[in-house]
Parts: structure tokens; C-alpha cells; sequence
């Protein structure tokens, strides 16, 4: 009676564990009422810094808070700031989510381990320690995975808009406007927020004296954008030079969108090798089916 208590305990703490997790990874974000409200104000919409921090929300971030006041930075090894900044996530969010799948992957060596002991394997301490530990390690640097992950996708986004973004930058040149009017122009026919944000720098630009090639080029290079530093070459060539640069610019556009179709038909053959996966396993398991009646026949007859 014991032990099965134990494996119902245990079960039902397994269940907790994936339920938890479940909901920590597809459970719908919430919705922050400030950032909600700032949203419809594309003019002045930015990336968040990850150098300046809001104020902790939830546990995570405090979590966050604390370890950056406390563990030593060589402790985090490599943090991606720029991918961080791409996606708006702050810092003390990101160290918090690393100490807490750390402390998942201390908890499910152990935990494990006592689970094979109901059914009467005894395993020596040292896996368990040693599991844990190897979990947690690599557990820890989770969070580093899905940011980089994330923001590998959210350039891929990017790009998209930059190469429309470049199209209307043609076509308002080609309208006789100047580099600067033209670029200005574009950024303020787009509603996704990287359109706003070249929009504001470029208006930081005009009231600091700055020209508007050097702030898209400081604005590529900040977002690791290195097509659109491109455009801001191009461009800089007819502002300073005179140059006419339509016919540079839409080649530029058919050169990104040349690249976005790479990108689509690798991902597309990567995601059918995946695919590829479950269906021998389908075929494993419909092979299985077809033996089972024949081997079991064997069974009873020896």
C-alpha cells in the first residue's frame, strides 16, 4: 500500500511538473496595458533596451533581479544582449528564466531516480547527483537557446520588411523626392514597428544634425540587420554623391526577396525531413501490429 502510494504521489507530481511547464509554455502572455497603449502610437514606438530595466513584475523577474545583484557575471558565460534587445526582453527576465530551468533540471534527476526505486530498481546515489547536475547545466542555458532561436525568426521578419521597405524607398525616389523626404516617407507608410522605429531614428537624425544614411546603417548594425546597412550605402551614394540609385535600390529589393525564397525552401526541406520522423515510426508501429498475432501464437505454443 506503501508503494502505491508513492507512485501516486509521484504521479500526480509528474503531472503537476508537465502541467506547469505545459502552461509556462503555451499559455496566452499577458497583456501589459502600458505597453498595449504605446503600441498604438507607432511614432514613438521602440525596441525595449535591455540596458535599462523596468521594474520586477512577477517572480521570475525579481529571481532575475537578484542573481544579476549577486552571481558573478562570469557565472552566465554568453548573454545575447542583441538578440534580447531584438525581442524586448529584459534582462532580469532572461537571468530568471535561467536559474528557474536550472533548478527544473536539479529537481528531475532525483526525482526520477525515486521513481525507478518504487518499481524495485535501486540505483547508486551518484546518478542521481551526477544527473542532476548534468540537467542543470544543461537546462541552464535553455533560455539562451530559445533567444537566439527567437530572434533568428524575428529577422527573418525583418528582412521581409526591409526589402518592402526598400521598394517604397524606389518608388518615392522615382517620384522625384529627395533622399532624405524619400526615406521618411516610406518609413511612414508601414504599421510594422521596425517601419516606426526607422521612422523615429530618422527624425532623431533631422534634430541632431546627423545624416539619415549614417542612422539607418547605426540602426542595422543595433538590430544586426546587415541589409539594411546595405540600403543605408546605397543611399548615402545619392545623398552625398547624387548618384541615381533606383535602379541599385530595386535590385537590392530583388536580392532579399531572392534570399527570403532561399530561406522559405530550406526551412520548407528541413521541415519535411522532419516529417520524415513519424512517419517510419507510423510504419514501425503498423509492422508491429501485423506481428503481434503471429509472435504471440509462438508464446503460447512454447
Amino acid at each position: 500500500m506503501t508503494g502505491l502510494a508513492g507512485a501516486v504521489i509521484v504521479g500526480g507530481l509528474l503531472a503537476l511538473g508537465l502541467t506547469l511547464l505545459g502552461i509556462y509554455f503555451f499559455a496566452p502572455a499577458r497583456v501589459d496595458p502600458v505597453k498595449a497603449l504605446a503600441a498604438l502610437a507607432p511614432s514613438r514606438t521602440m525596441i525595449p533596451s535591455v540596458r535599462v530595466q523596468p521594474a520586477p513584475q512577477d517572480g521570475v523577474e525579481r529571481l532575475g533581479t537578484w542573481a544579476m545583484r549577486n552571481v558573478p557575471d562570469t557565472v552566465w558565460l554568453r548573454t545575447p544582449v542583441k538578440e534580447l534587445n531584438l525581442l524586448g526582453r529584459s534582462l532580469t527576465r532572461f537571468y530568471g528564466e535561467r536559474i528557474v530551468f536550472a533548478a527544473y533540471g536539479l529537481a528531475i534527476a532525483p526525482l526520477a531516480v525515486w521513481v525507478v526505486g518504487l518499481f524495485g530498481l535501486e540505483l547508486p546515489p551518484v546518478v542521481s547527483v551526477a544527473g542532476a547536475v548534468f540537467l542543470a547545466v544543461v537546462m541552464f542555458f535553455v533560455p539562451n537557446y530559445n533567444a537566439i532561436d527567437d530572434a533568428k525568426k524575428m529577422r527573418t521578419e525583418l528582412r521581409r520588411e526591409v526589402a518592402t521597405y526598400v521598394e517604397a524607398v524606389a518608388f518615392e525616389r522615382a517620384g522625384g523626392s529627395g533622399v532624405r523626404q524619400a526615406m521618411e516617407h516610406a518609413a511612414a507608410a508601414g504599421d510594422h514597428w521596425v517601419w516606426a522605429r526607422i521612422s523615429q531614428e530618422l527624425t532623431q537624425s533631422r534634430t541632431s544634425g546627423q545624416s539619415p544614411w549614417d542612422a539607418l546603417e547605426a540602426l542595422g548594425d543595433e538590430l544586426t540587420l546587415p541589409e539594411l546597412a546595405n540600403v543605408a550605402h546605397v543611399l548615402r551614394l545619392a545623398g552625398e554623391e547624387g548618384t541615381a540609385v533606383a535602379a541599385s535600390l530595386q535590385a537590392q529589393r530583388t536580392a532579399l526577396r531572392a534570399a527570403l525564397v532561399t530561406d522559405d525552401l530550406a526551412a520548407a526541406n528541413a521541415a519535411n525531413e522532419r516529417m520524415d520522423i513519424p512517419r517510419s515510426l507510423l510504419g514501425v508501429v503498423f509492422l508491429a501490429l501485423l506481428m503481434a498475432p503471429a509472435v504471440l501464437r509462438i508464446f503460447q505454443n512454447t
